[in-house]
């Protein structure tokens, strides 16, 4: 059965879990029969916030595609419900679908603040940037609430620890108090992520996220309040945001942003069916054509999980997107410099501060 579009998800089913022998779907009785594929499902699914008692809060990246070492994820699972996250099948190593389950079923680490700081506390913890964001959203609509990326970066601002946030939400300005006291400390980097600057693409693809506009005015706040910002162009599709590199980087630009990143979509495990079930539902006309695209990054596989390979793609296709990103980052004066962010400031609690 084909499941119609749900308000605010940006799944419509809960795809079955690689590691489970049993799955379950909507009830034929609460879905509406209605055969467009773009009619809307009420009531939406609420969102079910679960607690999550981790005794660890940094997690240590190997990847050499990834720039940092240590990230920090308050929040499993992200109600942004973006319809091509990498990071839903991270959900079934819960039992869970990485379907709507990723998106309506968030885990909490509540203890983050508190976990953080004494791993930063501990002797034995060299200063370097952590990341925020290095997996889900942490501004992501319940952080307005629960606050606990902000209890984390207060951790990181009283300690001067760098810090580096990947975000698609406008609440990131909710924190400049903080992110300007890093950033005089040059310790700050902030990267909002822009697939489209079409607001109604982007409500369909990215339903809870901020939209474009607030995006770029965060860019702008973040900028001048001397905050280093950057702009990632991420996930670039094939066949159907690509031709808006060319916009979003003179938008980002022209908000203040100093650099410039791109990574074109990448389907890992069950990420591949339910963004095809999206394209189906959403954007019919564009779905052959996306696919044809990607798999000729991929020879031939609609993924490729490769290291070196899997953010970026091989072959013409790929080519033409790296000579465009190169080419309109020196038109606009983005990547001038390489940043380094200073670990030199960083001090353990109780530590005098010599100025």
């Amino acid at each position: 059965m084909e499941h119609p579009t749900i308000k605010g998800r940006g799944s419509a089913k809960n795809i079955k879990n690689r590691f489970e022998k049993t799955h379950y779907e909507l009830d034929d009785d609460v879905v509406q029969a209605d055969p467009d594929p773009e009619a809307e499902l009420e009531p939406s699914p609420r969102t079910v916030l679960l607690p999550d008692n981790t005794r660890t809060i940094l997690s240590e990246n190997d990847s050499p595609d990834v720039g940092f070492r240590y990230s920090v994820n308050a929040y499993r699972g992200c109600e942004h419900g973006c319809a091509y996250c990498y990071a839903r099948p991270t959900h079934e190593y819960l039992g869970l679908s990485a379907g709507l389950d990723f998106e309506t079923k968030i885990f909490v680490k509540e203890k983050a603040p508190e976990l953080l700081r004494e791993r930063l506390s501990h002797p034995a913890w060299e200063p370097q940037p952590i990341a925020m964001s290095g997996v889900t959203d942490c501004y992501q609509p319940i952080e307005r609430k629960l606050r606990l990326t902000r209890g984390c970066l207060e951790v990181l601002a009283e300690l001067r620890n760098p810090v580096v946030i990947i975000t698609k939400n406008q609440l990131v300005t909710r924190d400049l108090d903080l992110l300007s006291e890093l950033g005089k400390l040059d310790a700050a980097l902030v990267a909002l992520s822009v697939t489209t600057l079409d607001d109604e693409l982007c409500g369909k693809l990215e339903p809870r996220t901020s939209r474009p506009r607030a995006r770029l005015r965060a860019l702008e706040d973040l900028s001048k309040a001397g905050v280093r910002t950057m702009v990632m162009v991420a996930p670039v599709i094939p066949g159907l945001t690509d031709h808006e590199m060319p916009a979003i980087l003179k938008a980002a630009a022209d908000a203040g942003a100093s650099r410039a990143a791109y990574v074109t979509l990448r389907l890992p495990g069950a990420v591949t069916p339910l963004f095809q079930d999206w394209l189906a539902r959403h954007r019919p006309d564009r779905k052959e054509r996306v696919e044809s695209h990607l798999r000729s990054l991929r020879d031939g596989k609609l993924n490729d999980s490769t290291f070196g390979k899997r953010m970026r793609g091989e072959g013409a296709f790929a080519e033409n997107l790296k000579r465009t990103f190169e080419l309109f980052t020196r038109k606009y004066g983005l990547n001038d410099s390489r940043v380094e962010l200073a670990t030199h400031h960083f001090q353990r609690p109780g530590q005098l501060r010599l100025f």
